[in-house]
């Protein structure tokens, strides 16, 4: 049975009840919604919230290798349509930003996603609620496998946290980084992550920063200067 901490690979669609994919983590179901997806298999750490958090609640106690489906209501998944969250603002506030509306289109305001849903006269209609607001979602998901390999593990959680790859080598019962300056405090937040999930102490260890080539010509420069003056 699968257990918190535990690190599975798994492949996922998501529907709506009408069967509308959503999201997916398979190649071929993505190319049937123009999704272009990584290839690189979907690898998550249970209960560090890298899915759905009603997913990741669904999938601990489970057993691997086997499929599921997962139906979930509006407010189990992505809550109900609000409709304080459909705003009518004036057309000249695109004008201004030199954007052109239009409708069925998505922009960003203020870190906020609004879709145009009518455009009538000098007025536009944004739609602020999540697509899938409202709507029943069905879940197919399959646990291709539970990962054991140490480095595969440290890998999941580095990109998890950090949004990037970061090099760093597991030795003596220790995760070590070696990181530009600056980095440290960041990384180090997440000492009783690694140490809890993968038993890791973590150290980091910070590159010193390279001088400025300017300056190095200019010491390299006097240096010459006094062995001249001195020849």
């Amino acid at each position: 049975m699968l257990q918190k901490n535990d690190f599975i690979e798994l492949e996922f669609v998501g529907k709506t009840q009408e069967g509308e994919i959503f999201d997916t983590n398979l190649k071929q179901e993505a190319e049937k919604i123009g999704l272009d997806i990584k290839t690189r298999p979907l690898v998550i750490c249970l209960g560090e919230s890298m899915i759905l958090p009603v997913i990741d609640s669904f999938l601990i106690g489970k057993e691997g290798g086997n499929d599921y489906t997962l139906s979930l209501t509006p407010q189990e998944s992505f809550g109900v349509r609000q409709r304080e969250l459909v705003k009518i603002m004036p057309h000249s506030v695109f004008i201004k930003k030199d954007i052109l509306p239009i409708q069925g289109q998505t922009y960003v305001f203020d870190t906020m996603l609004g879709k145009i849903s009518a455009i009538s006269g000098g007025r536009v209609t944004v739609d602020f609620n999540n697509p899938l607001a409202g709507k029943n979602v069905v879940y197919s998901l399959k646990i291709k496998k539970k990962i054991t390999d140490i480095q595969e593990k440290a890998k999941t959680l580095v990109l998890a946290y950090f949004r990037f790859e970061l090099p760093f080598e597991i030795k003596d019962k220790k995760i070590i980084f070696n990181v530009n300056a600056g980095f440290k405090p960041l990384i180090e937040h997440f000492k009783p992550k690694f140490l809890d999930i993968l038993g890791l102490e973590l150290e980091v260890i910070e590159k010193p920063v390279d001088k400025p080539v300017e300056k190095q010509v200019e010491k390299d420069e006097e240096k010459e200067d006094k062995a001249e003056k001195v020849a």
